[in-house]
């Protein structure tokens, strides 16, 4: 069964990978991703790892127990307060510059962020999460979280991409959470293996766009 996407312009998908100084940035994972995750019990682990599993399957990449350079290069903390980051002990050499950070964090009533590292070829090599359960975060069911911050994690995205409409969607029918079609589209494609890990240039948003327009002659569509 093919899915019908929702049209996306050229435009549109090139603004999900703009950044606020109006430069062009994707990437994606150029190793298996090993998750590890802090601050939380056991249940929501599974749901944090399913999520991840769930959207790296449908890009058609990798998970790994470890990583042999990094042991975990995904690494998600939940916690209450943004200097609870301040003693996780070594943070600051995975994050260098953490105080300053956090500082800046905490002025803007910050609820997330996200830091990557980059491999040669410019793919994404490790991230980090960090996750202030208060508010209306702390309010969100675990398995919207998870999902909202697995999507969020495939790619490298623009800094706004999902601040004003949600990678996810409720079905009306069911009342059940799911990746919006497109957004699944654009993971999808941003993983086809003869697009590059990285790319800085706008074209690459068109053939994205081509990708979404015409699926493989005889693939199976979900």
């Amino acid at each position: 069964m093919t899915a019908q996407l929702p049209d996306l312009t050229p435009e549109q998908i090139e603004a999900l990978f703009t950044r606020q100084d109006g430069s062009y940035a994707c990437a994606r994972w150029g190793r298996p991703v090993a998750p590890i995750v802090f601050g939380v019990q056991d249940e929501t682990l599974k749901t944090v790892k399913g999520a991840l599993e769930a959207v790296m399957t449908l890009a058609g990449h990798q998970m790994a127990e470890t990583d042999p350079e990094l042991g975990s290069n995904l690494m998600f903390f939940f916690f209450l307060d943004w200097d609870e980051l301040l003693e996780v002990p070594d943070l600051d050499r995975l994050i260098p510059g953490l105080a300053p950070l956090v500082a800046r964090l905490k002025a803007a009533d910050a609820s997330q962020y996200r830091a990557f590292r980059f491999d040669d070829q410019g793919g994404i090599k490790a991230a980090f999460v960090f996750l202030r359960m208060q508010g209306a975060m702390a309010q969100m069911p675990a398995e919207t979280l998870a999902l909202t911050q697995a999507v969020q994690v495939a790619l490298m995205w623009g800094d706004a991409a999902f601040a004003e409409t949600s990678p996810l969607a409720v079905l009306p029918e069911t009342g059940a959470t799911i990746l919006r079609p497109e957004i699944a589209g654009i993971i999808a494609a941003a993983y086809d293996r003869m697009m590059p890990l990285a790319a800085d240039d706008k074209s690459h948003a068109l053939r994205l766009f081509a990708r979404l327009q015409a699926p493989a002659a005889g693939q199976p569509q979900s």
